[in-house]
């Protein structure tokens, strides 16, 4: 069969979205322990505190949905009981995200999960996958699952199937590309092309 090639309009981006899932509690990795790195709840996060890490971690990824969200639709979320969300800490400083979802029963969603640029392969993002795994699985859901996508790290999608998620579906997502209405930096992810529409 033939490939079917979509057009994306300028001043779109486009990413190949993959949901993962487990069924079953993985098998523990030993995380060494560590003397850079601790993980803390944040009980009610600060929405500027929020938004802060989330930009640190997700800027070079395009990460926008949360910027585009106004204090009440992202403190609905945030400030609800059934959301965990948890910081890793370096150096005295927040440098990761871990936000898990148990609002719908039976099932924990790995909203958010990141570390900033710097920590990237120095073991920070598997402690705070093993945190995010221990309390996931506390509750004994039927169903744990995250998405990444085609713009999230290159690396994301194989460190997920190395913690013990399985791929189960994709969907294509198109979205206003935040670049261009200041939700971040017109140079942000240089990897990804961005396209002007024409001037009117």
């Amino acid at each position: 069969m033939g490939s079917t090639f979509l057009d994306i309009a300028p001043g779109k981006i486009a990413a190949i979205v993959t949901t993962l899932e487990m069924t079953a509690r993985p098998s523990r990795r030993p995380v060494p322990p560590s003397k850079e790195h601790s993980v803390r709840r944040v009980a009610n996060p600060d929405l500027a505190w929020y938004r802060d890490l989330f930009r640190r971690i997700g800027t070079p990824w395009l990460w926008f949905s949360r910027l585009r969200m106004d204090d009440v639709a992202l403190g609905a979320i945030l400030h609800d009981a059934a959301v965990e969300v948890s910081a890793l800490v370096a150096d005295g400083r927040d440098e990761g995200l871990l936000e898990l979802d148990f609002r719908t029963p039976g099932q924990v969603e790995l909203a958010f999960f990141g570390v900033t640029p710097g920590l990237v392969g120095r073991g920070a993002g598997r402690l705070l996958m093993d945190v995010a795994l221990e309390r996931a699985w506390a509750g004994n859901p039927r169903r744990v699952w995250v998405h990444t996508c085609t713009l999230d790290h290159p690396g994301a999608l194989a460190f997920y199937r190395r913690s013990g998620f399985t791929p189960v579906g994709t969907q294509i997502e198109i979205a206003d590309d935040p670049r261009l209405d200041g939700t971040l930096p017109a140079d942000a992810a240089p990897q990804v092309p961005l396209i002007r529409p024409p001037p009117r």
